[in-house]
C-alpha cells in the first residue's frame, strides 16, 4: 500500500507525510524483509564459484551495510511500540502486516550467516560466540512467530481462501531459515556436546517448519486454481514459495555435510552417515520442486507485469526466496561437483542482484518521498 499524493512537492524529502514521527508512527516489519534481500545477496556473492577482484569485499561490505539497516530498522520499530503502543499492538489483528514478523528473525539469520563467513576471517575465533549467541536468539524469535502469528490467524484474525496469499508462509519459515542457520554454526563450535545440541535443534527447527510450510503450499495451489492470481499489490508473494522449498534444500545440505563429523563426535557414527546421504538426497529433490515453483514464478509475474505492478515493499519478496535458492544451487555444485549447479548458480545470483539493484532503487525513493511509511492496520484511524 502507498499514501495517496496529498501535494506536488514530491522531491522534498518525505513530503507523504504530515510530520517526521509518522516515519515511526507508520513503521511495520515488512521493512524487514529489505535485510533479508540484502543479507542473503552479499551471502551469495561471496559464495560465486567465480574469481572477480573485489567481489569478497563488496560482499562484505553489503553484509555490514545490511547490520547497519537491521540496528536502523530494530530502533524505528522499538521507538513505534514505546511512542505509539496502542496503535503498534494492532498488528495483532491484521491478517497480512502480522505476517511479516517472520522477517526479523530470518533477517537476523543472514547476519548470523555473515559473521561466520566475513566476520571470522576478519576478527578471528571470537565472532563464534556472538555468532552462537544471537543464533539461539533468532531460534527463539522463530518458534514464537511460528506459533503465535498462526494462532492468532485461528483466533483473531480474519481470513478466507480467496484473500490467501503466500505471505502466510512468511512467520513458518523463519524456523527453517534458523534451521540452515545452524548448519553453518555447528562445525565452527569447539564443545563437541555444542556442536551436537546446535544440530539436533537444527533438525528440529527444520521439521517445526517445513511440513507446516507444504501444508501451506497445498492450499495456494488450490487457493490460485480455484480464485486465480491475486491482485497485483501482491504481485511478488509469488516468489514467497520459493523460500521455504529452497531454504528446506539448502538446510538438509547443510546438517548433511555436518553430520557425520558431529555424530561420530559424539558416539553416533552410523547415524551421521546416513543423515549425509538423506541430507544430499532430500537437498536433489527439493530443489527439484523449486524449479517448478521458479518457473511458475516467472510467468506469473510477466502475467503481471503486462499490467503494470505498482512498487511496494513487498517487492523485496523477489530477492530473498531467489537468493535462498541461489545459495543451494552452489551447494549442490561444491556438494556434487557437477559444472551445471555451479553454472546455473551463478546465472541466478547475477538475476538476484539485478533484482536487488531494481528494489534498492525503488525503495530508497520511496523511503524519501514518504511514500512507503504507512501501516494498514491504522490507516483508517483519524490522524
Amino acid at each position: 500500500m502507498q499514501c495517496p499524493n496529498s501535494n506536488k512537492t514530491v522531491n522534498r524529502p518525505l513530503s507523504h507525510l504530515q510530520h517526521p514521527r509518522e516515519v515511526i508512527r507508520q513503521f511495520t516489519p515488512n521493512w524487514f524483509a529489505a535485510t533479508m534481500g540484502t543479507g542473503v545477496l552479499s551471502l551469495a556473492l561471496a559464495q560465486l564459484p567465480v574469481s572477480i577482484p573485489g567481489l569478497h569485499a563488496f560482499a562484505e561490505g553489503l553484509w555490514m551495510f545490511n547490520i547497519f539497516l537491521f540496528l536502523l530498522f530494530s530502533g524505528l520499530y522499538a521507538a513505534r511500540w514505546a511512542f505509539f503502543f496502542d496503535e503498534a499492538r494492532r498488528i495483532f489483528g491484521h491478517s497480512t502486516v502480522s505476517m511479516f514478523f517472520g522477517t526479523i528473525p530470518m533477517g537476523l539469520a543472514t547476519i548470523i550467516n555473515g559473521f561466520l563467513l566475513f566476520g571470522l576471517p576478519r576478527w578471528g575465533e571470537g565472532v563464534v560466540h556472538l555468532a552462537e549467541v544471537l543464533w539461539w536468539l533468532d531460534v527463539a524469535m522463530s518458534l514464537a512467530c511460528g506459533i503465535l502469528i498462526p494462532y492468532m490467524m485461528f483466533t483473531r484474525q480474519e481470513h478466507s481462501i480467496d484473500q490467501m496469499t503466500a505471505v502466510w508462509l512468511l512467520p513458518v519459515v523463519a524456523a527453517e531459515v534458523a534451521a540452515a542457520s545452524g548448519g553453518l554454526l555447528a562445525p565452527h563450535l569447539t564443545d563437541a556436546h555444542s556442536q551436537l545440541v546446535v544440530l539436533v535443534t537444527s533438525y528440529v527447527l527444520w521439521a517445526f517448519s517445513l511440513p507446516v510450510a507444504f501444508s501451506i503450499l497445498t492450499i495456494l495451489l488450490l487457493r490460485m486454481a480455484l480464485h486465480k492470481l491475486p491482485h497485483e499489490n501482491m504481485a511478488a508473494s509469488s516468489w514467497l514459495a520459493l523460500g521455504p522449498i529452497g531454504t528446506g534444500a539448502l538446510g538438509m545440505l547443510l546438517l548433511g555435510s555436518d553430520a557425520p563429523a558431529i555424530f561420530a563426535a559424539n558416539g553416533l557414527p552410523g547415524i551421521g552417515e546416513i543423515a549425509a546421504g538423506l541430507g544430499l538426497v532430500a537437498g536433489i529433490t527439493l530443489w527439484g520442486f523449486g524449479l517448478w515453483w521458479m518457473l511458475m514464478a516467472v510467468l506469473i509475474t510477466l502475467r503481471y507485469l503486462r499490467g503494470g505492478i505498482p512498487f511496494n515493499l513487498g517487492w523485496w519478496g523477489f530477492t530473498f526466496p531467489l537468493g535462498v535458492y541461489s545459495l543451494a544451487t552452489l551447494k549442490l555444485a561444491s556438494t556434487l561437483n557437477l559444472s551445471f549447479f555451479s553454472l546455473f548458480g551463478s546465472v541466478l545470483v547475477v538475476a538476484l542482484a539485478i533484482m536487488w539493484l531494481i528494489v534498492s532503487k525503488r525503495t530508497v525513493q520511496g523511503a524519501w518521498r514518504g511514500e512507503l511509511f504507512v501501516s494498514p492496520c491504522i490507516a483508517g484511524l483519524t490522524k
